[in-house]
């Protein structure tokens, strides 16, 4: 017996998640079955076996412009795709992230008795939660990777299913540890005794242009209060045009010490004792890895008095957000002066009773991310999702 599984991801990211997700398939098989994989996917899903109906790239878009210039071509695409797995029989869809393009295709595939599921659930805990309804419309199955995402959906038509963090499972528990901090920092070249900072100002330009300036600025004024103490900062830069950027808005800074590294944010939070961080991913990243933080974000004027608006969450760090309490101090907008910063740092330097009851925290969301719902991880929990689901179409 041949099961054929329709995927789609349209992102780098998407295609990673999908390609763990395939192989926890294939080892969740019985015995006499056999799994096929068609739809759009990157290289990780090539690697699998995924058959290509389109180029991974044609589904590329960036920005607000060029998605409605390309309008016509992902609606033709969209179609064809749509009517594809129709004709491939396929027995369920499941779409990676990519939202909007996903959620319509899964609208359509179930309304044509395809079993779908999108992995992995939109940020509605932190804005327009009315869109729960709208995902209830498109998917048989919700793929969560926090704990507390199922909640929003509950008494809709669909099945959400707390998973667990591919990037707990990914990050192990000790990789934070003081072994692994020392041999960061001599990989690194970086001396042993310096207190190091990892500064994440984010990966986008706007980003960068809003946060860099004021998390330095902090650093010198620690180095100010400590004379006596080496200090240095690391920095990572996401791609070429980031570290071409930052470079530029260094030489008002040439007192301190930076370290710039290429494309590998862990190893910034690994050989740091402490680290400032623009809200996001890095700040999960931080939390898996035990490092205390302090979280920062800023946005233009227009743009973060339309933000404030449409953000329901009472918090913006993904470890508090988590914890349902403020673990990590957080400054946002004209909060954040190099000033506040280093009130917020100091303390994750000194309180030790403190920071051991986070790190315990740390340990203990990171074991829950890592195994999901099912004990088993990310993968292997969707994976075994899915396949009760086709049990009584299928099987």
């Amino acid at each position: 017996m041949t099961i054929k599984i329709g995927l789609l991801a349209g992102e780098p990211s998407g295609d990673n998640l999908a390609a763990g997700l395939m192989d926890a398939l294939r080892e969740q098989l019985s015995a006499g079955e056999k799994i096929e994989f068609v739809g759009v996917g990157g290289p990780a899903m090539m690697a699998r076996g995924l058959r290509s109906l389109a180029a991974f790239d044609s589904l590329a878009v960036n920005g607000f412009k060029e998605p409605l210039l390309r309008l016509p071509q992902l609606w033709r695409l969209y179609r064809q795709l749509a009517q594809t797995f129709k004709d491939e029989a396929i027995d369920a869809f499941v779409g990676i992230d990519f939202n909007v393009f996903n959620f319509l295709l899964e609208k359509r595939l179930r309304r044509s008795g395809i079993v779908t599921a999108h992995y992995v659930s939109p940020s509605v805990y932190a804005w327009r939660k009315g869109r729960t309804k709208k995902v209830a419309q498109c998917a048989d199955l919700l793929f969560c990777l926090y704990p507390f995402e199922p909640k929003f959906y509950a008494g809709l038509p669909l099945r959400a299913v707390f998973v667990g963090h591919p990037l707990a499972q990914a990050i192990e528990l000790d990789a934070g540890s003081a072994t692994a901090r020392r041999q960061c920092r001599a990989r690194l070249q970086i001396d042993q005794e310096e207190l190091v900072i990892a500064v994440l100002p984010g990966s986008r330009s706007s980003e960068v242009a809003l946060m860099l300036e004021p998390f330095l600025a902090a650093v010198r004024l620690l180095c100010q209060l400590f004379p006596q103490r080496r200090i240095s900062a690391v920095i990572p830069c996401v791609n070429a045009a980031r570290r071409s950027q930052i470079e530029a808005l260094l030489p008002p800074f040439a007192d301190l010490s930076v370290h710039l590294v290429d494309n590998d944010a862990r190893s910034a939070l690994v050989a740091a004792d402490v680290a400032m961080i623009k809200s996001g991913t890095s700040t999960l990243e931080a939390m898996l890895l035990g490092r205390p933080m302090v979280v920062s974000y800023k946005l233009g004027a227009l743009s973060y008095r339309i933000a404030s608006r449409l953000v329901n969450t009472p918090y913006i760090a993904l470890p508090n957000i988590l914890a349902g309490e403020e673990l990590v101090p957080e400054l946002i907008q004209d909060a954040a002066t190099p000033e506040a910063l280093v009130q917020a740092l100091l303390p994750q330097l000194n309180e030790q009773n403190g920071l051991k009851r986070s790190a315990d925290v740390f340990a203990e969301m990171h074991r829950q991310l890592r195994d999901g719902a099912s004990g088993q991880g990310a993968s292997v929990t969707a994976a075994l999702e899915i396949l009760k689901q086709l049990t009584p179409h299928k099987r």
